[in-house]
């Protein structure tokens, strides 16, 4: 959903002056849910929520409300057995819960409990309007699509559902720090899900450009979110999470990933927009990722190394995460 809204946010910014017709199928309401859902991807780089804001977010506005529709209900003596956070896999790797869909989704957490499945249908058949306006279309007989390559059989719950109290005060940075344990909750499933759900980059084949933007920019803003907090004194983590932030960030490819002079390429894929300073005789818009990559990572022999590069800080990522995640892992 947050990446369905950030093409969404971007696009529209661009083409509501030249598209009238597209401008009307854009209601205040739902440009407003596509903004707070597109700004879930910045995470701890939020220019108005930053680190603070997000904890605040969280706890204030999703926990509280996860907790006060799911639990409170029972007889006292049962209130025990009460849970308010679901858990959900694929390939046997947690890549969401029900916290973490709320935060993406956009929808105030209290408005998306109060609704109806219909209307959550409703919600998502908005973005697929806007799309087929775009000239958007689904292959004949399903075709290639992102949903066909996901595996319903690899899906499923991490047991049962748990209390969130329970859940983040174990893993991460400890008990002590039960809120900034949820927001690395979030960290987790984008990356177990990029790791997981989404193909290695095909680059041998037919590349698939909307598949390597998701990669790219969830393996950058969790880095770049990282980073944010390893930077900022005010958050004294434990040695634990020290030495998992070391591992993760020191990483050769998270380090390729994150220089500086490749931002540039980043802020590409997010806004639609060539960095002025770029040698125009070098860009082709024909070819993947518009031949950026020989601008910005020229120690990259083309894309299949910069492929490689991203699947590497992944699958670093993803390991060092879940074993921090975990209060028995030796991070």
């Amino acid at each position: 959903m947050p990446y369905i809204a950030l093409f969404v946010h971007e696009s529209y910014a661009k083409l509501a002056t030249s598209d009238p017709a597209l401008a009307a199928l854009v209601s205040t309401d739902f440009k407003a849910i596509v903004a707070r859902a597109r700004h879930s991807l910045k995470l701890f780089e939020d220019t108005n929520r930053r680190i603070d804001g997000q904890l605040d977010y969280f706890r204030d506005e999703i926990r509280a409300a996860h907790a006060d529709h799911f639990t409170g209900n029972a007889p006292r003596s049962f209130r025990f057995l009460e849970t308010d956070l679901g858990l959900f896999s694929y390939a046997s790797r947690l890549i969401s819960t029900s916290h973490v869909a709320n935060f993406h989704l956009g929808i105030s957490p209290r408005a998306t409990l109060a609704m109806t499945g219909q209307e959550i249908m409703a919600h998502s058949e908005k973005y697929g309007r806007y799309f087929r306006h775009l000239g958007a279309e689904v292959p004949a007989g399903g075709g290639a699509t992102f949903f066909s390559k996901i595996d319903p059989r690899k899906m499923g719950e991490v047991g049962n559902d748990i209390h969130s109290v329970e859940y983040y005060g174990r893993g991460f940075d400890g008990p002590g720090s039960m809120d900034l344990n949820a927001l690395l909750t979030v960290f987790r499933c984008m990356v177990n899900f990029v790791s997981t759900a989404i193909p290695l980059v095909d680059t041998d084949r037919k590349f698939d450009y909307t598949e390597f933007k998701i990669k790219f920019l969830t393996i950058y803003q969790v880095l770049g979110s990282l980073k944010v907090l390893r930077a900022d004194q005010r958050y004294q983590l434990t040695l634990r999470s020290d030495r998992a932030l070391q591992k993760i960030l020191d990483a050769p490819a998270a380090q390729a990933i994150m220089d500086p002079s490749a931002k540039p390429f980043r802020n590409t894929l997010v806004h639609y927009n060539l960095n002025r300073h770029v040698d125009l005789s070098k860009v082709d818009l024909n070819a993947p990722v518009f031949n950026l990559t020989s601008v910005y990572f020229p120690s990259c022999n083309g894309l299949a190394d910069l492929a490689e590069i991203i699947e590497q800080a992944l699958a670093n990522t993803t390991a060092v995460i879940d074993e921090w995640a975990n209060p028995e892992g030796s991070v």
